[in-house]
């Protein structure tokens, strides 16, 4: 987005991206947790920091699961607005449905590991390949302890959802777009 521009608060139809996600987060769960520097999110509600830093995704996501109450635990990114809380909703209740560490959706460009549902044991293969420098996501998904959503094909679109809600919000031009989509009238602040 640019040097010090921090997503979590860019501004989308009048509320910050965090917030935005929190709704959707709060659709499918109760208990929610920010990953993040206390400083930072305190306001929006119960923070938990990285215990691995700098680790990217990964590190969050062991943050999260180790603090969780939980035994499933979704798993959303802020920079996505336009996430359908009724296919949260879907993944959710096909991760109930099945016994896997992680259930996961995957589009023609690969699969979503940060908008997931994992179960709290995943915080074990986590902090192993942390404590490895190990930080990729995905290489942990070997088939035994993944469902994977195939959403490739028509299989979307016969849910009803569209695979454009995953789409991210990495730089200023795609906030402009988010923006226009959300209202076209909208205009978003140049945050470049």
């Amino acid at each position: 987005m640019g040097k010090g521009t921090d997503k979590a608060f860019l501004v989308l139809d009048g509320k910050a991206l965090v917030e935005h996600m929190i709704t959707k987060a709060k659709s499918v769960a109760d208990d929610i947790l920010i990953v993040g520097p206390e400083e930072k999110y305190s306001a929006y509600g119960r923070v938990v920091e990285d215990f691995y830093k700098d680790c990217g995704p990964l590190g969050g996501i062991h943050a999260a699961l180790n603090r969780s109450r939980t035994e499933l635990n979704v798993v959303i990114p802020v920079d996505t607005p336009f996430l359908d809380t009724a296919f949260l909703a879907y993944m959710v209740d096909e991760a109930r449905k099945n016994t896997a560490m992680v259930t996961v959706p995957k589009l023609n460009d690969g699969l979503q590991p940060l908008c997931a549902v994992y179960r709290r044991g995943f915080v074990t293969i986590a902090e192993e390949a942390l404590k490895e420098g190990k930080h990729k996501i995905d290489a942990l998904f070997t088939p035994e302890i993944v469902c994977v959503l195939d959403l490739n094909g028509d299989a979307m679109k016969k849910r009803g959802f569209d695979a454009s809600m995953f789409d991210n919000i990495n730089t200023p031009k795609d906030y402009e777009g988010a923006a226009k989509r959300v209202s076209p009238k909208s205009r978003a602040k140049n945050y470049s």
